[in-house]
């Protein structure tokens, strides 16, 4: 049944609106009836109580902001008459790492089709790397994907140069400006020019970023340690990395930080030096026939039986509305809790998005320590933003804000609902690699990509992305799962969203039920099945070079 407001915690002093409630609308919620005193758009809160300056304001039974001013019953919230206010966190709290394992019986005999590699890690597809340790190398790694791509079968973008060409035409015609905006164009869908002359292998990624000189040593050692992280990871058969030679980003830094993650690495590596080699066709020329080569070995791989355990899911948000905390997120939360009782990980990142659910988390940690290096990271994280004129409160979007999340903590105690309810065993900084099942904590920026980039470089091998107002983010070797929080999105951009959880919205399933449609799902994606991102080559990768970033 579609109801007009939404209550998501007993000890909740404010109303979410379901649907735009004009002034005057009456609305009912456990026998309490508040009447609008103005425009309520959708997505957005309306006070249940009247609230002074300084009042308290709780949602998700947490303190996500004060009044700023006086609010009455019915009236909206806004970022005019709420601040930014969280409670203070500390271990002074009973510990309830305790939890109740959902029921997985449904799922227990459950596998996947996956690529299983030397270290008994098992992958949910089959890349080959192209790397530069430095963007000096940039262009080189251009060069090697003008070559490879087309020839090997992986060209598969929507073609818009159709389009280009009408235009010259109409214009050559003689068409007028006005006639030329009123045509309605029409693209080429993408195709493989050529069949894939690998069969086992998804495609060949070409990680190109800004790093590996300049800077501080730390950005070269936190860069490696995550190209370290994908060259391990296993979605990836083997890789071929260009150096220049001089840079900071030193082939041995390289090195060391993949023997940190896989003492016994045993796949295809290729590394070529610039300034050893000489000329650009010595070393491109080298490149593609080491390529090549460890190509026609990776494809040798094939997918095979794995149980649900080997699934490491990184959890992730961005574009996120005022429904997301109450349908995507949850849902996503129950898919985490699932996981978990199965046996597999999961990574719970963006730390400026937590900010005022730090105490449900430390109060989650299974032991001192794990309490103890969240709220230590947690704190640096705060400061170092405080220190350069900026703060975790600064970190809703425009898109956030228009949408109802008003406030940091409000943002925050949404989003981290994908976390679940189990026990936080592991905080990881990053690039650190994730080693032990159940829920991980990963420091990261707020920065949908950057932290996508991260859990990824974690070990995710797939990745649930929860989205209310659309974004077309994806990742060059794991898949990412686009997941609406509303019905609206989900018809309106049907081309980038994998899986609608509006249904929870308009009264048609249950968090729960949503929940084990996209595990489902999830599933048939770690298989095979290719997702939208995917389908769009959509292969975003930016390195968060330490330091602050919301």
């Amino acid at each position: 049944m579609k109801h007009l407001v939404a209550k998501i915690h007993p000890d909740d002093n404010v109303l979410v609106a379901l649907q735009d409630l004009p002034v005057g609308t009456p609305v009912t919620y456990d026998g309490v009836t508040v009447t609008t005193t103005e425009r309520i758009p959708a997505k957005h809160k309306l006070a249940m109580q009247f609230l002074a300056p300084g009042d308290p304001v709780h949602m998700y039974g947490v303190l996500v902001g004060k009044a700023a001013q006086a609010i009455g019953v019915g009236g909206l919230l806004t970022t005019g008459n709420i601040r930014h206010a969280t409670d203070s966190y500390g271990e002074n709290q009973e510990r309830r790492a305790a939890w109740t394992a959902p029921d997985v019986s449904k799922w227990e005999d459950r596998t996947f089709m996956g690529f299983h590699r030397a270290d008994g890690s098992v992958g949910t597809a089959n890349y080959w790397l192209v790397i530069p340790l430095v963007f000096c190398e940039n262009r080189n790694i251009q060069v090697l994907e003008e070559a490879l791509v087309n020839d090997l079968g992986y060209a598969r973008r929507k073609s818009y140069q159709p389009q280009t060409q009408e235009l010259i035409s109409l214009m050559q015609a003689g068409k007028t400006v006005e006639e030329i905006l009123a045509t309605d164009l029409h693209s080429a869908e993408g195709k493989h020019q050529k069949p894939k002359l690998f069969p086992n292998i998804d495609g060949i990624r070409f990680l190109s970023h800004e790093g590996g000189c300049g800077g501080i040593r730390q950005d070269a050692q936190s860069l490696c340690g995550l190209l370290a992280g994908y060259i391990t990871h296993p979605n990836v058969a083997g890789a071929t990395v260009l150096s220049l030679g001089c840079q900071n980003a030193q082939v041995s830094m390289l090195q060391d930080e993949i023997n940190k993650r896989s003492p016994n690495f045993s796949k295809p590596l290729f590394i070529l030096e610039q300034q050893k080699l000489g000329t650009e066709e010595t070393l491109i020329s080298t490149a593609l026939r080491q390529t090549f080569a460890g190509l026609m070995q990776a494809n040798q791989v094939q997918r095979q039986p794995a149980p649900l355990s080997k699934l490491c899911i990184g959890l992730e948000c961005g574009g996120s509305d005022g429904f997301s905390g109450i349908s995507a997120n949850p849902a996503v939360g129950h898919v985490s809790d699932l996981m978990v009782a199965l046996g597999g990980s999961v990574i719970l990142a963006e730390f400026p998005e937590l900010c005022g659910v730090e105490q449900e988390l430390v109060d989650r940690s299974v032991d001192h320590a794990t309490a103890e290096r969240f709220s230590s990271l947690m704190k640096a994280y705060g400061d170092s933003a405080v220190a350069v004129g900026s703060g975790f409160d600064m970190n809703p979007s425009p898109g956030n804000i228009r949408d109802g999340l008003i406030t940091d903590a409000m943002k925050s105690a949404g989003a981290a609902r994908k976390g679940g309810s189990s026990p936080v065993v592991a905080v990881l900084d990053y690039p650190e690699l994730v080693t032990k099942p159940g829920l991980n904590l990963l420091c990261t920026p707020g920065n949908d990509v950057e932290s996508t980039t991260a859990e990824v470089g974690s070990g995710a091998n797939v990745v649930l992305f929860t989205t209310g107002l659309g974004t077309p983010t994806g990742n060059p070797i794991a898949p990412v799962v686009k997941i609406s929080s509303n019905t609206a999105l989900a018809n309106r951009m049907p081309d980038i969203i994998d899986v609608n959880t509006g249904t929870v919205i308009d009264g048609e399933e249950t968090i729960e039920q949503a929940g084990e449609r996209i595990l489902d799902y999830v599933i048939r994606v770690a298989s095979g099945e290719e997702v939208a991102a995917v389908r769009h080559g959509q292969t975003d990768f930016i390195p968060w070079k330490r330091g602050v970033s919301l």
